[in-house]
């Protein structure tokens, strides 16, 4: 839209770029509890389906599209990586797979447990399409719905996750990005670089990591200033 005007400025078809005007929102913050053990627990209580994706969610930080978008192909679980390359969404009620939203991919060093619970995931999995046969429609996504089709993120939140927040006794306001939330938080608290977690979370800048999370980087001011006192000694 600032562009559309500032070039309809530019021919003489308006007389100002309104669009200047406009104050930029602030950045978000996350400033609440974050979900990550007891989203987990729940999700292996019952045996979920879909435990395997919460593990990604929390121990990557992948957006929800990202983690609907994930195919096989993009996992070594030899290697213990995967690779982000698109972004599954929904038009017109039809799946369209995109780049991820920062316009690029990135590759993401899995945990050891992520990588045990994707190798139980597989099993599961390859399980399911044997037993359906002819009915599974193989895209070759990681997290398919239950016939192997892409999975719209309403089946994942209002079904799967409503049920995981119940089982681990969360507030029903939690939402499924909270768990990519939990990923930053929790690395940052454990004093990993701003700069790694803004690679594994795929925001664009650093600054974007640096807003959303600011109400973290004060609780470390207290190893700043041990840091100096040991670089001074």
């Amino acid at each position: 839209m600032f562009k559309a005007l500032k070039q309809a400025k530019a021919d003489g078809l308006v007389p100002r770029n309104v669009a200047c005007l406009v104050k930029a929102p602030k950045g978000d913050t996350y400033s609440q509890p974050y979900p990550g053990q007891g989203a987990l627990r729940g999700g292996q209580q019952s045996g979920d389906r879909l435990e395997a994706i919460y593990v990604v969610a929390i121990h990557c930080g992948l957006r929800q599209g990202e983690l609907l978008g994930l195919k096989w192909e993009d996992v070594d679980l030899e290697a213990g990586k995967l690779s982000v390359r698109r972004s599954l969404s929904w038009v017109k009620k039809e799946p369209v797979f995109n780049q991820p939203k920062n316009g690029r991919g990135r590759s993401i060093r899995l945990t050891g447990a992520a990588v045990e619970t994707l190798r139980r995931h597989k099993a599961a999995q390859n399980g399911e399409r044997l037993r359906l046969g002819s009915l599974w429609g193989d895209n070759g996504l990681v997290f398919p719905g239950e016939r192997g089709q892409p999975m719209r993120a309403w089946s994942l939140t209002g079904g799967s996750f409503k049920r995981l927040l119940k089982r681990a006794e969360l507030p029903e306001e939690t939402h499924f990005h909270d768990l990519r939330h939990t990923c930053a938080t929790l690395l940052l608290l454990e004093g990993v670089h701003p700069k790694f977690v803004q690679e594994l979370l795929g925001h664009t800048t650093i600054s974007i990591t640096l807003d959303t999370y600011s109400h973290v980087l004060p609780s470390m001011g207290d190893q700043t200033a041990v840091a100096m006192e040991r670089a001074l000694v």
